[in-house]
């Protein structure tokens, strides 16, 4: 993915939600969007009707940066998506959910997707599949069901300090967890109730089917 270097704030700003790229400043009064209710920019409180395009666009950009993946990448989770049986969108979303950034996020061991993917990259994460434990320093590798993932030992600390300060999200029904010894497993994949992303599915669907 492409870095991107200027404000997150921006982002949410641009999407008209939040994207939760900050974790506990989002959900205070210093949040941007709960400060300026508008887009960035000299035009952003311009009110101008968006096209059919434009909100496509829009939607398939707001997942995008949601789980802060680069435009090649989510092209092709999109195609793997429509190679899969059953519903595009919710295949679609059900890829991104399975990533390890994000599952770490669901597990409540970071309180942010990018601080998820930092601490993936870093290393502080180790996998056990099928009875072999392994450091994984991948953001975008896929969680499978019986996967269990244990938190390093330089993070342990750093983890159990966002559990206490209740930044963690609620473990979704896909995935349990211990908090004493930080440990996750995937029990199974999410079904769509269980995703509880902003992100309209169907139109990104269309997006892609123009």
């Amino acid at each position: 993915m492409a870095r991107y270097t200027d404000s997150v704030c921006r982002l949410c700003r641009a999407e008209g939600i939040k994207l939760f790229l900050k974790g506990e400043r989002c959900n205070t009064n210093k949040c941007a969007i709960t400060r300026r209710a508008y887009r960035p920019g000299q035009h952003g409180q311009a009110r101008v009707k968006p096209t059919e395009y434009a909100v496509r666009l829009r939607e398939k950009q707001k997942a995008r940066r949601f789980y802060g993946v680069g435009e090649k990448q989510f092209s092709n989770y999109y195609s793997d998506a429509a190679a899969h049986k059953g519903v595009t969108g919710e295949q679609l979303l059900r890829l991104l959910e399975m990533r390890l950034d994000n599952a770490v996020v669901r597990l409540g061991f970071a309180a942010s997707r990018p601080q998820g993917r930092q601490m993936v990259k870093h290393g502080h994460f180790l996998i056990e599949r099928n009875g072999v434990k392994r450091r994984v320093d991948v953001p975008s590798f896929q969680v499978r069901i019986g996967d269990t993932i244990t938190v390093g030992e330089k993070s342990k600390e750093f983890v159990k300090h966002v559990i206490a300060t209740g930044v963690a999200a609620r473990v979704p029904n896909w995935l349990t967890t211990d908090h004493d010894i930080l440990v996750g497993k995937v029990l199974a994949k999410p079904a769509r109730e269980e995703i509880d992303s902003p992100i309209k599915e169907q139109l990104i669907v269309e997006y892609y089917s123009r």
